[in-house]
Order: structure tokens, then C-alpha cells, then sequence
């Protein structure tokens, strides 16, 4: 299978990925600019190797940022997102965000990548009597997940970032993640993996309206007026801008455009 194929090197399927084809609809998103050129570079030996491991053709997903309203000045201006939040608890797996019975979807197609979100979080357990997405729906109201500790736990499948993206999710922010879920966020470039610090998930409801600033590291519920502080993204904040990997490393000038 091509899915099972791109899965086993990650960089292969993150390029597989087409372009033009991630849409976040209740999502509000003006652009991120980022000018400190020395952390760009901390990531170049990373993502020179990881491109050195594929030789397929580079196509993906527009970005967060290109897909959305932009709205940019001379002097820069922050990435904001905005929209209704879906809480989950600790230890969110891969099987609970995409189980493998949909894993030969092949994000490449755009039909298939379109049937991915409509399985986001298909997984969850009974006791999450609010679905994710609605039957017959393919993507989420809810563009915002607020999680736990050690969300995307499990299997190291890219499809988990993927269906999220496709569902609609600009942003997920948690108290952790695991490790292969957080990096296959960033090299994909289809959502924010942010990290909070504190329990949000025990002080946010699901379809409480929220608004994440990522200048500010700031996420802010507007249906209980409370704030909370987010940990930076840092360096992977242009990677995940850019589009992902390959989109960034274009972009920087490491591979032709």
C-alpha cells in the first residue's frame, strides 16, 4: 500500500501530501512573521537530512497561514487563530484521532484526504457523547482541541496530524505530547502542536470560544473570560508557517523552488 509505504519514512509522505487541498473554514488567521534568522538556521541541519531521506517529488498541503485570511504589515504581525474548542483528557492516541482501519486512505488523493477528516477523532471513547465531527459532515466546527498530557500517544502515523488538519484544526494545545506526534505536526505543517502551562483541559468546555495569539504565547477563552499562558512554539513556528518541511525548506532556500 502507497499509505503504508510513505508512513514508514516520514518525509516521503509528508511530500506526498497534496497541495491546495486545507481548508480551515472557522478559523481566523493573520500572518505570522517571524524575522530571527538564527533560529531559522538552527533548524537547517535537521531538515537538510531529512530531505537528503526522500526522493519523491515535493507536493503538499497549502499552510495553515496561506489557506486562511491573511493580514500582514511592514512591521510584522502575529498569528492569530479563532474558533470553538474540543476538549479531551490525558493520554489521547493515534488510534483514538485516526483508527487504522482508515489508514489505507491515501492523503495524496484529495477525495481520500477529504475522508480523513470526516474520521477525526472517530476513535474517542463512548464517554465523549459530543462527535467531533457530525455524521455526514468531513470537517469539524470545532477548529481548536484542547488536550492533556501526552496527546498523540501510540503508533508514529503522520495520518493522525493529517486527519486533524483535514477536519479543520489549525491548533492543538496540550499540556505535552509525544514526542513522533509533535515532530510529525511540524514536518507536515498541518497543525499548531502548542503546549500550555497548565491543565487548560480542566478549566475549558468544549464549544467554549477561544482565541489563540502566538506572538503572545497566549490562548484566551472568551466564554469564561479566563486567559492562560502557552509555552512558544519556537523554531518550529516556520516550518509549521511555511507549510511543513519541504515547503519551509524551499522557502529558505535549501532545495529549488
Amino acid at each position: 500500500m502507497a499509505a503504508a509505504a510513505s508512513l514508514a519514512n516520514p518525509t516521503t509522505f509528508a511530500s506526498s501530501l497534496p497541495r491546495g487541498h486545507h481548508h480551515h473554514a472557522s478559523v481566523s488567521v493573520s500572518t505570522f512573521s517571524f524575522s530571527n534568522s538564527r533560529k531559522q538556521r538552527s533548524f537547517k541541519s535537521l531538515i537538510s537530512q531529512s530531505i537528503l531521506a526522500s526522493t519523491s517529488p515535493v507536493t503538499r498541503h497549502t499552510s495553515i497561514v496561506s489557506a486562511a485570511t491573511s493580514d500582514s504589515s511592514s512591521s510584522g504581525s502575529a498569528t492569530s487563530f479563532h474558533g470553538l474548542c474540543y476538549v479531551v483528557g490525558d493520554n489521547i492516541d493515534t488510534d483514538q484521532i485516526i483508527p487504522a482501519e482508515y489508514l489505507t486512505l491515501v492523503p495524496s488523493k484529495p477525495d481520500e484526504y477529504k475522508k480523513l477528516g470526516s474520521y477525526a477523532l472517530i476513535g474517542l471513547p463512548a464517554s465523549y457523547e459530543t462527535r467531533f465531527v457530525e455524521p455526514g459532515e468531513y470537517q469539524s466546527k470545532y477548529s481548536i482541541i484542547i488536550g492533556g498530557d501526552n496527546f498523540g500517544c501510540g503508533s508514529s502515523r503522520e495520518h493522525a496530524p493529517v486527519a486533524l488538519g483535514a477536519a479543520g484544526v489549525a491548533a492543538v494545545v496540550a499540556e505535552s505530547y509525544a514526542r513522533i506526534f509533535f515532530r510529525n505536526s511540524v514536518a507536515t505543517g498541518e497543525v499548531y502542536p502548542l503546549e500550555s502551562e497548565g491543565r487548560i483541559c480542566e478549566e475549558c468546555k468544549t464549544g467554549d470560544t477561544v482565541t489563540i495569539e502566538l506572538a503572545q504565547s497566549l490562548l484566551i477563552n472568551h466564554t469564561t473570560g479566563k486567559e492562560y499562558k502557552l509555552k512558544p512554539i519556537g523554531d518550529a513556528g516556520p516550518v509549521i508557517e511555511a507549510g511543513g518541511i519541504f515547503a519551509y525548506a524551499r522557502k529558505a532556500g535549501m532545495i529549488p523552488a
